[in-house]
């Protein structure tokens, strides 16, 4: 029997289709409070920038209406997720929810990101395209390309230092240890006990680091620079510095430990 004309490009599309590579799902995810004056522009430019990105937004109980838009775009586009917390439960908390989801969702990576324009979508395409081949990529200020905007010398130092003193004391050899752009590998995080993080402020960002590097991930810095917010008001204080700062030393000591 003659094949049917268009047999052989039929059937030479059935195999292509088989045999080419299933695209990783990447979820991106940022914690909100009081984020109105940033929060709709930075969905519309990731969506531009990573069309194929789904959107999580873990939001505090936003007083100015955050929440109420996440919940508006969640309706809208059935790649928006929204969580919604009682209050202001800390940095650290809200990125271990959205790890959390990320591994019952079975997302293959979890980008993390300020909700501010800090950390700017446009990095996403090189940290998304990095990750396939190591287990977390650093958005880093340390590396040659990398650099932050509009930061008096006093804040320059103080996280120069910040990232020295991590590295020397958690044994870590990324350049940008404290940055909270990053790609994680979310099998990796299925392998951590994240009910044993103990940091749930902006230690946080160092502890995980550690926590990855001690389970042998690979990771990876690609260069970003960082801009101070566009809108709203940050969230640091001196209160959680100094606590911070004692994850850090007691996550130190664990290390120093480990090594004797």
């Amino acid at each position: 029997m003659q094949p049917i004309k268009g047999d052989s490009w039929f059937w030479g599309f059935v195999v292509a289709q088989s045999i080419a590579p299933i695209q990783p799902r990447f979820l991106v995810g940022m914690a909100t409070y009081n984020e109105m004056d940033n929060l709709p522009r930075l969905l519309d430019a990731i969506r531009d920038i990573a069309p194929q990105a789904h959107l999580l937004i873990v939001d505090d109980h936003s007083p100015d209406g955050t929440g109420a838009y996440a919940d508006q775009q969640a309706a809208a586009d059935e790649r928006v997720h929204v969580i919604h917390r009682a209050g202001k439960l800390g940095l650290g908390s809200a990125i271990l929810t959205a790890m959390r989801f990320a591994i019952a969702q079975k997302y293959d990576f979890y980008v993390n990101m300020d909700a501010d324009f800090s950390h700017h979508p446009r990095y996403l395409p090189a940290m998304m395209a990095k990750a396939p081949s190591c287990d977390v990529v650093i958005g880093s200020r340390y590396i040659p390309g990398g650099g932050v905007e509009n930061w008096p010398l006093s804040r320059r130092f103080i996280s120069g230092m910040i990232n020295v003193v991590s590295r020397v004391l958690l044994h870590l050899h990324a350049l940008d240890v404290s940055g909270g752009y990053r790609c994680y590998r979310v099998a990796k995080l299925a392998e951590i006990d994240l009910e044993g993080i103990w940091s749930r402020g902006y230690s946080f960002q160092e502890e995980m680091i550690y926590r990855l590097s001690r389970r042998g991930c690979r990771v990876a810095e690609v260069p970003i620079v960082f801009a101070d917010r566009r809108g709203g008001r940050s969230k640091l204080n001196w209160k959680e510095s100094v606590r911070s700062l004692g994850v850090l030393l007691a996550l130190g000591a664990m290390a120093f430990y480990d090594e004797v």
